[in-house]
């Protein structure tokens, strides 16, 4: 109305025009590669410009080995506090990344990039593993001093990023653990602790079956310095995809990221009556969907804020750092 009586009618209605040409000007343009595919997974690779030129980004696997991170016991099941001690790496943790040890698993539930010397910062955290609440044999409770594995199924995701329950996550473990020991002729669960994602994901039948998946896709990125993110489709339906801030970080990521879909196909093979093959234009449209979703924010710690845009079928979590007005991660889940 004020628009209105300032401009009129017809300048008002140039002026919206304008506006959401810049919008769509300023949107990712992303391109889709071709399909690659093994047995009942399908990835596609997602070229995009870099939003970063920053090379001292690396991983929590990569921190946590070179003991310049620290992943600390709160004795609160859904907070843990980390820190970086470097004085040279920022420390990429994802969201999904399980840390094992202290008095549990968890699964650390935001992506955020932790800069060097940052001292201690509280993050968001769900079990992984009910009934343990003490010290495992030969790991220390104070402390998570490793982190190998990946939440691996969209479910899981879900749970943790989107109903973010607690008692949904443990649910989603155990029908993961349930669908891959189905698949794979025998349990997974350790007798050491049967509620253990991390220690399934450590079983021999999971790693034998799934590096056939890994030898087969993982030079798909070989020699292309484009590629920010992946999508990927199990028994030919779309699942879920991922973009980062840049190829640096997309690349230390991938082997990670690859093995936990590998992962999430084996748990979906069984009787496996494979759809249509999915098409490129039919991810570009997944994301398309995913972005157009209605927003909620939600700080989480310092200057990051996760971004939440659902729709029906889709949602998209978007970590962003407010500070350097970046966005470091995009996880895109299909809802049904």
């Amino acid at each position: 109305m004020k628009l209105n009586r300032l401009f009129g009618p017809a300048a008002v209605t140039l002026l919206v025009f304008a506006l959401a040409s810049i919008a769509l000007s300023q949107a990712p343009a992303y391109r889709i590669s071709q399909p690659y595919s093994h047995k009942n997974l399908t990835i596609f690779l997602i070229h995009g410009r870099n939003e970063t030129s920053k090379t001292n980004i690396i991983t929590l696997p990569e921190a946590l080995e070179r003991r310049i991170f620290r992943v600390y016991e709160t004795g609160d099941v859904n907070e843990l506090t980390v820190e970086n001690i470097s004085k040279e790496f920022d420390v990429f943790i994802q969201s999904g990344d399980i840390v094992k040890g202290g008095k549990q698993d968890r699964v650390l539930a935001v992506s955020i990039i932790i800069p060097a010397r940052s001292g201690r910062v509280s993050i968001d955290a769900f079990c992984v593993q009910s009934g343990r609440w003490e010290q495992r044999r030969g790991e220390d409770a104070k402390e998570f001093l490793s982190s190998n594995e990946r939440l691996v199924t969209k479910d899981l995701k879900l749970a943790a990023n989107g109903a973010r329950s607690q008692q949904e996550v443990w649910n989603k473990v155990s029908e993961a653990q349930r669908k891959l020991s189905d698949n794979l002729g025998g349990s997974v669960a350790a007798e050491e602790s049967k509620t253990s994602l991390q220690l399934s994901l450590e079983n021999g039948k999971i790693a034998a079956t799934t590096d056939e998946y890994v030898r087969f896709l993982s030079g798909i990125t070989n020699g292309k310095t484009d590629v920010i993110g992946y999508a990927f489709a199990v028994n030919g339906q779309i699942n879920s995809a991922d973009i980062y801030v840049s190829n640096a970080l997309f690349k230390k990521v991938w082997p990670r990221m690859l093995k936990a879909a590998a992962v999430e196909a084996v748990a979906n093979s069984r009787g496996v009556r494979l759809a249509d093959p999915v098409k490129a234009d039919a991810v570009k449209g997944f994301l398309a969907d995913a972005d157009r979703g209605r927003e909620k924010a939600r700080p989480v710690s310092g200057s990051a804020s996760i971004i939440t845009r659902e729709q029906n079928e889709n949602v998209v979590f978007e970590a962003r750092d407010e500070k350097q007005k970046l966005t470091v991660h995009k996880s895109y889940v299909k809802k049904n």
